[in-house]
């Protein structure tokens, strides 16, 4: 029995994460064990939505990876904002603005990638520009504050628990049910294995991709109401962590990064470990720049690790 909870590839982030709060405490003198929890989870859940849109998107194939995230979350959190404008009573479209703006970049950049030809990497990244310059005119430089409601919403608690980790809880469920019992989830692995075989057996590997990148721009565009939210409004630096961390968060998860095998549990693992090594760091008097080595060492290393790891194509 234990072999096989060892054998999965999420377990490890999971056993990181542990070891990552028990040195925290000692760091910490044995003190807020109880809080630090708390906020792990809080502050996780929005990089578990966000990064499970980057986990479809990599478990697509190598070369697949969507760097407009930052720029998404940028775009939606001003869009939701001004589509509420504090009023209460507008709280659901303006989640469905951010939601639906996350949507259409996502289109965009699959329409860059299969129409233009342009690899991930470099329409992602162009992309991004485009929409960070669309999120200034929109957000016209200001902040603006969230409905008051929709502020309690997100920071509020269920039996103890933060409701954003029930909301990320919730996603992650349905995202791996959809990889394991819809036809779409059977595509992503597929064609993240291979994508000519994936197309004579059938699947449609373009639109497998578009639903995918359309995904990724969808949950970000979530993610992004949500923090404006929960810090208070709108900003246009809100997303910039995202974009190494979802990454990261994917990798150190267990998701392939050959594709062809996503690892929902491993998403939430890792998000937990990622933040509560900063927060260890934090705690032991570390600054932003050993924080950042250090996470550039961790993808290094388990990228490294994964290397030995072929797929047939």
């Amino acid at each position: 029995m234990l072999r096989t909870v060892l054998a999965k590839p999420w377990i490890w982030s999971f056993l990181a994460a542990v070891a990552a709060w028990l040195a925290t405490l000692a760091v910490s003198g044995g003190q807020g064990g109880g809080q630090i929890l708390t906020a792990a989870f809080s502050f996780s859940a929005f990089t578990v939505l966000v990064s499970l849109g980057q986990m479809l998107v990599i478990t697509t194939g190598p070369g697949n990876v969507d760097l407009s995230i930052p720029s998404v979350i940028a775009l939606s959190s001003a869009v939701s904002m001004l589509v509420m404008n504090e009023d209460p009573a507008m709280i659901v479209p303006g989640l469905l603005a951010a939601v639906l703006a996350g949507l259409a970049v996502g289109a965009c950049n699959f329409g860059l990638i299969r129409l233009l030809r342009i690899p991930p990497i470099i329409a992602t990244l162009s992309s991004s520009l485009v929409v960070m310059s669309i999120a200034i005119v929109n957000g016209r430089g200001l902040k603006i504050k969230p409905p008051q409601l929709f502020s309690d919403l997100v920071t509020a608690k269920l039996f103890g628990v933060p409701l954003l980790a029930a909301v990320a809880l919730i996603a992650a469920v349905l995202v791996a049910l959809a990889l394991e019992r819809t036809v779409y989830g059977r595509s992503v692995g597929a064609v993240g294995q291979n994508d000519r075989a994936a197309q004579l057996a059938g699947f449609d590997v373009e639109r497998t991709r578009f639903i995918t990148y359309a995904l990724s721009g969808g949950l970000a565009g979530l993610t992004g109401a949500l923090i404006a939210g929960f810090s208070g409004g709108n900003s246009l630096d809100q997303g910039e962590e995202y974009l190494l961390l979802t990454i990261a968060v994917v990798v150190i998860g267990g998701t392939s990064v050959a594709g062809g095998r996503a690892s929902v549990p491993g998403v939430w693992g890792a998000a937990l470990f990622m933040f509560l090594v900063v927060t260890m760091l934090n705690a032991a008097g570390a600054d932003p720049g050993v924080r950042l080595l250090l996470t550039g060492l961790i993808i290094i290393a388990v990228i490294t690790l994964a290397g030995g790891e072929k797929t047939i194509r």
